[in-house]
């Protein structure tokens, strides 16, 4: 992928501001952001250009997205906290968000929609299996559901109007410049802290942590490939129980932090389930890689490594 013009949104996001300054090596960026949590780290990059804005704002995703070639939509509400405190926004950023970056991507003949999903949509029905795409697919929250909903609406787009996209269903991702909504680190900064490091029930629960770099260029190499509409697992195939998790941190960080296991809050309970592991031999067929990163791996890259 390259001298391109390609539209990020959420681009000043933990995911969007690395796929944001990898493409720009070889690629102009408009990078379009209402900064509810993201950060404007690349300033000084020539190839990025940053516009605050609101997804929601149709006139203003049609004018930045003029003669681009590729919009990558990653604009969303993120942490189960955040999205679990206001369903209707989250589904409104979701909902609004897509059918303004569709609307757009007609009028300016843009070629191709990369969207971030999530694999919150395979929900809690089928935790005892690696799942894949073709698997059973029933959300048990409004953030899954409207992720689940977009990517109807994708396939859709495509079968009325021969709008190209994919869409990618992105497990656990973590990695550098991530803030603490999301359990790695939260986890590493109890730890610094010597603070106790706060594991949901007895730490059983598994998530297949994927590391970003892998992520980063599954997305890319993906998005180049020449497919009509598709949905793609992102992920290692290999899952950790969270409890090893917060073990590893605390070894790693050499911490004197004690772990405190500790009911889920009631909020937060939609977004519980007991595993959850892809498979991505879809995406390996695809593009002849996967994520293999290990956890060891890419916890030493994102805190231990300058």
């Amino acid at each position: 992928m390259q001298n391109k013009k390609i539209l990020v949104t959420g681009g000043a996001g933990f995911i969007g501001s690395h796929l944001s300054e990898k493409l720009s090596k070889n690629n102009e960026i408009i990078v379009l952001d209402k900064l509810l949590r993201g950060n404007k780290l690349f300033n000084k990059n020539k190839n990025i250009k940053f516009i605050y804005g609101d997804v929601k704002d149709y006139s203003l995703v049609e004018k930045i997205s003029k003669s681009c070639d590729i919009i990558f939509h990653l604009a969303a509400l993120l942490g189960v906290e955040m999205v679990s405190k206001d369903n209707i926004l989250t589904m409104d950023t979701e909902f609004i968000g897509m059918r303004n970056i569709c609307r757009a991507a007609l009028k300016n003949n843009i070629n191709k929609i990369a969207y971030t999903s999530s694999s919150g949509v395979y929900g809690k029905l089928n935790y005892k299996i690696n799942v894949s795409e073709n698997s059973t697919v029933i959300p048990a929250s409004a953030y899954a559901l409207s992720k689940k909903f977009n990517e109807v609406y994708l396939e859709n787009m495509y079968k009325q109007h021969g709008l190209r996209s994919v869409s990618f269903r992105l497990f656990n991702v973590y990695g550098p410049r991530q803030d603490d909504r999301m359990v790695i680190p939260r986890f590493y900064n109890q730890c610094i802290s010597n603070k106790d490091i706060t594991v949901y029930e007895n730490g059983n629960q598994t998530r297949d942590f994927t590391y970003i770099d892998d992520c980063i260029y599954s997305m890319i190499q993906a998005t180049k490939k020449n497919t009509k509409f598709d949905v793609l697992n992102i992920s290692r195939g290999a899952d950790k129980k969270i409890v090893e998790i917060a073990k590893i941190l605390k070894k790693m960080t050499k911490s004197n932090s004690k772990i405190k296991f500790t009911k889920v809050p009631k909020n937060l309970l939609e977004f519980q389930v007991k595993k959850r592991c892809g498979n991505s031999k879809k995406l390996k067929n695809l593009i002849k890689y996967k994520p293999h990163t290990s956890i060891v791996e890419g916890l030493t890259k994102t805190y231990f490594t300058q």
